[in-house]
């Protein structure tokens, strides 16, 4: 087929995989006004781990599954996707880019981005079909899908390409699926497993998978990137996404889009508060947090991380007696994470952690 006939075919096939989409898919991983990771076409900051799956791959030498790891946010998904275009696009070969990139309007890179590509297939959690919400596990029934896909004949002899996001929220049955098809790969496929804990993983799995890691942004380049995608935000603003997000871009633009800096800036009023609580004001504070989609797990997050911060902080100075506070942070996070996950009302969540550390008396 030729490349004026194949772009015409792609076009076709992206308009249906549109129409699929918008009628029958819930994107559960996509930040709400952010591109999706398979849409974004530039990496940032993770130039080593690129250059190295650029040399295994330009070489004709890829493994059967490369385990990317990294903190949640930090760029896995958009990295895994560069990948699985090239190779969907050149296979094996150095008759790509050194860099991995294709053109945004390169017929595979369109097929890519509107999920459409028959060569690439993406696994999540689904839906509970029971109550219509996020599974909090990656299935079995989800990993089974592998086998249909890989047996399947490959597109004019291409590459098929699974992306798994993310492995380590798999099941013990999930897990073992994923082992059998490990065990016995497919030619011309690759499986890209994410994880932000590939400890997690077990070790039978994390032995047959070539570990890529990706570090958190360093502070000049997550600064410029937060500039380049939110001009919008002050440059106040972005400092505290900065001191946040913890080099993660994904973190940022969630902060962003969920309310998290408002969020986090109710959490440090509460903390200021400590050392002369004010119960209307904490009550207020509740019910403004019950207001927000997400926000007692997000200000939780929040909540927690700051008095993280402060011990350090204080630990750095040689404070003695700080286990108490680490006792302390553990003990709330947890309460936040139960009462999020049984969907609790927020006020006593928040009133017995503003007491807790009000209780502590001393300041971090």
């Amino acid at each position: 087929m030729g490349r004026k006939s194949y772009s015409s075919f792609a076009s076709r096939i992206v308009k249906l995989a549109k129409r699929a989409r918008d009628e029958e898919t819930l994107e559960t991983d996509r930040i709400a006004g952010v591109p999706h990771p398979r849409e974004t076409m530039t990496l940032i900051g993770q130039d080593e781990a690129l250059a190295r799956a650029a040399r295994a791959i330009r070489r004709g030498r890829p493994p059967q599954a490369w385990l990317i790891g990294g903190p949640p946010g930090v760029g896995k998904a958009t990295f895994a996707y560069r990948v699985a275009r090239y190779l969907l696009r050149y296979g094996a070969t150095d008759a790509g880019p050194e860099d991995l990139s294709l053109p945004a309007n390169d017929p595979v890179a369109a097929l890519v981005r509107a999920g459409a590509h028959p060569g690439l297939l993406a696994i999540k959690r689904g839906l509970n079909p029971d109550t219509g919400k996020l599974m909090t596990v990656l299935s079995v029934d989800e990993i089974r899908k592998l086998g249909n896909f890989f047996g399947l004949t490959s597109a004019s002899g291409g590459w098929r390409i699974a992306v798994i996001d993310t492995a380590d929220e798999m099941n013990d049955q999930a897990a073992n699926a994923l082992l059998k098809i490990l065990e016995e790969p497919p030619r011309r496929a690759m499986l890209m497993l994410l994880a932000h804990a590939p400890a997690r993983l077990a070790s039978t799995i994390r032995s047959r998978c070539q570990a890529l890691h990706l570090q958190p942004l360093s502070e000049a380049s997550f600064a410029a990137a937060l500039a380049e995608r939110l001009p919008q935000v002050s440059t106040a603003d972005r400092a505290r996404l900065v001191a946040l997000s913890g080099g993660s871009i994904g973190a940022a633009l969630r902060l962003v889009g969920e309310d998290g800096l408002k969020l986090a800036a109710e959490a440090e009023k509460l903390i200021e508060r400590a050392a002369a609580p004010d119960f209307a004001a904490t009550l207020a504070l509740a019910e403004r947090v019950a207001k927000f989609d997400r926000g007692m797990e997000t200000f939780g997050v929040y909540l927690t991380q700051m008095l993280a911060a402060r011990i350090l902080a204080r630990a750095r100075e040689g404070a003695p007696h700080l286990d108490r506070w680490v006792e302390l942070c553990n003990r709330i996070r947890a309460s936040f994470v139960r009462s999020a996950a049984l969907h609790l009302e927020p006020r006593q969540t928040i009133v017995s952690a503003a007491r807790a550390i009000a209780a502590r008396r001393a300041a971090l």
